[in-house]
């Protein structure tokens, strides 16, 4: 079975994990912090209910494939099929009542991506993707997505969802690549990728990201035209430290940076 056959099941997933999650979004919520000690790590019940009711219908429809999501346990991680799940990604937006958050849902088969998508129910947005072509669907209509042409990084618009989630050395890294482009933003989470396939946004820079946190919109960047790697530029399927771009020449120059 190709990834297309699973566009319509992936569909059913960002259905039940939106309303799963929309009878919490800018509710009184109570926010838990996963992390003991440190930094500030939120999870709601809106993950959990969301991450919960996906994996309710992926073991109804697909008991034999494996699931990786942010809020529960490893099943099956070594199947053939895997499925990636974040409920929420951008959960401190979430909980600070900005629309800039999104479900992530991606398969892999035999460890490759092959279908993603980021669904920001609350704005009935979907941004899908195969490697091939890539999708948008929401209130502007439906159309195809096309990552842009950008010839330098003096040229490029920049993304990285905080300079606080950087060690002191990614810092230094970072900050290389951000003194060269034309404009850094801040804030976006999954946003700020699927805005590279959509042409808005020429490069994200992030570290620290789960195979979850990335996965789903490989495909989804690629079917556009960009490029997704590691900041040694190779495969981003393990997370880590993260480059995305809609031009492999912006993709190039921040590596060079990023390592320099």
């Amino acid at each position: 079975m190709g990834a297309v056959d699973f566009a319509a099941f992936v569909d059913k997933l960002a259905d039940v994990a939106g309303e799963a999650i929309l009878p919490f979004f800018r509710t009184a919520l109570a926010v838990e912090n996963k992390k003991l000690k440190g930094s500030f790590d939120p999870v709601t019940a809106a993950d959990r209910a969301a991450e919960t009711a996906m994996r309710a219908l992926i073991r109804e429809h697909f008991p034999a494939h494996g699931v990786v999501g942010e809020e529960f346990d490893d099943i099956k991680s070594d199947a053939p099929y895997t499925w990636m799940l974040d409920p929420i990604d951008g959960t401190k937006s979430f909980i600070a009542g900005m629309p800039v958050w999104g479900t992530l849902i991606g398969l892999c088969k035999d460890d490759v991506p092959v279908y993603g998508m980021m669904a920001q129910p609350f704005v009935g947005e979907r941004f899908t993707g195969d490697r091939a072509s890539a999708k948008y669907r929401g209130p502007a209509g439906e159309r195809k997505l096309i990552a842009r042409k950008c010839a330098s990084l003096d040229e490029a618009l920049l993304f990285t969802t905080s300079p606080h989630l950087f060690t002191a050395e990614e810092k230094a890294c970072y900050d290389r690549v951000e003194k060269r482009v034309r404009l850094p933003r801040f804030g976006g989470d999954c946003y700020a990728y699927c805005m590279i396939a959509a042409g808005y946004v020429d490069l994200v820079v992030e570290a620290g990201l789960d195979a979850y946190d990335i996965v789903p919109l490989i495909p989804i960047i690629e079917g556009a035209g960009g490029i997704v790697t590691n900041w040694q530029g190779e495969s981003a399927v393990k997370g880590g430290r993260i480059v995305a771009a809609g031009d492999k020449r912006v993709h190039a120059a921040a590596i060079e940076l990023l390592n320099k």
